[in-house]
C-alpha cells in the first residue's frame, strides 16, 4: 500500500517515512499541498499522513478541499496543537484521525494500520437499515435516493453499526472495532465523527438515523 506523507519539516518527514517503510508500506513524501495535489492526481494512494501547518496553505484546508472533491482516502492529521477545539476542527475538515506531536513510532504505525486494515471484499454485501443502504465492498452508502459521501472512518463507524442491524453497539466495542483502541483520544474523535455522520445522513434524507443511548453506545434506527 502506498502512503502519502505531507510534511514540510524534513526531520519529521524522514522519521514518518522510515517508520512506515519499516512497517511494510510504500511511502511518498512531499512538503507542500501543491505537491500533494500532484501525488493524489497520479492515483494509487491508500492513505495520507498530513501535517496541519504547511508552507503554501494549511493542511486542514487542503483536507477539506479533498473531501469536497469526493476523495475519501483515509487521512491522519499530524499537529502540535493540543486543544480539543483543534482536534474537532481537524475532524470536521474531513480528517479520519488525529495524532499529536511528538509521537512514538509505534503509535504512528498503529494509527495508520487501523485506518487501512479493512481490505477489499470479494463480494459486495448490502445491508439495509431503514432508509440507509450500505454497500460493504464498494464502501458506498445511500440514504433515501441520495448517495452519502463519507470519509473512511465515518464509513467504518456506519458499517459497524449496520452489521448489528439495530442492536446497540457499546462505545468500547465501537472504538476497538474502528480504532483498535478505546483511549481518550479515540473516544473524543468518536463523538465528533458520530455527529458528522448523523448530519450527513440527515442531509441525505435519513434524519435521526443514528440513535445514542447515553452512557451505553449507539445503534441505527430500523424504522424507515
Amino acid at each position: 500500500m502506498r502512503i502519502l506523507v505531507v510534511e514540510d519539516n524534513a526531520e519529521v518527514r524522514a522519521f514518518v517515512e522510515a517508520t512506515l517503510r519499516d512497517a511494510g508500506f510504500d511511502v511518498t513524501g512531499v512538503e507542500t499541498c501543491a505537491q500533494a495535489d500532484a501525488s493524489v492526481r497520479d492515483g494509487g494512494i491508500a492513505g495520507i499522513v498530513l501535517d496541519w501547518m504547511l508552507p503554501d496553505r494549511p493542511g486542514i484546508d487542503w483536507c477539506r478541499d479533498l473531501r469536497r472533491d469526493g476523495n475519501s482516502t483515509p487521512v491522519l492529521m499530524l499537529t502540535a496543537r493540543g486543544e480539543v477545539t483543534d482536534r474537532v476542527a481537524g475532524l470536521e475538515a474531513g480528517a479520519d484521525d488525529y495524532l499529536r506531536k511528538p509521537f512514538a513510532a509505534a503509535e504512528l504505525r498503529a494509527r495508520v494500520k487501523a485506518l487501512l486494515r479493512r481490505g477489499p471484499r470479494l463480494t459486495d454485501e448490502i445491508i439495509r437499515i431503514g432508509p440507509v443502504v450500505v454497500h460493504t465492498s464498494a464502501r458506498r452508502v445511500v440514504a433515501g435516493r441520495d448517495e452519502v459521501h463519507l470519509t473512511a472512518r465515518e464509513f467504518d463507524i456506519l458499517e459497524t453499526l449496520a452489521r448489528r442491524r439495530g442492536r446497540v453497539v457499546r462505545r468500547s466495542s465501537l472504538l476497538l472495532s474502528v480504532w483498535g483502541t478505546d483511549d481518550e483520544s479515540a473516544s473524543g474523535s468518536l463523538e465528533v465523527l458520530i455527529a458528522r455522520l448523523r448530519r450527513k445522513l440527515a442531509e441525505a434524507g435519513a434524519p435521526d438515523a443514528v440513535r445514542t443511548l447515553r452512557g451505553v453506545g449507539y445503534s441505527l434506527r430500523q424504522e424507515s
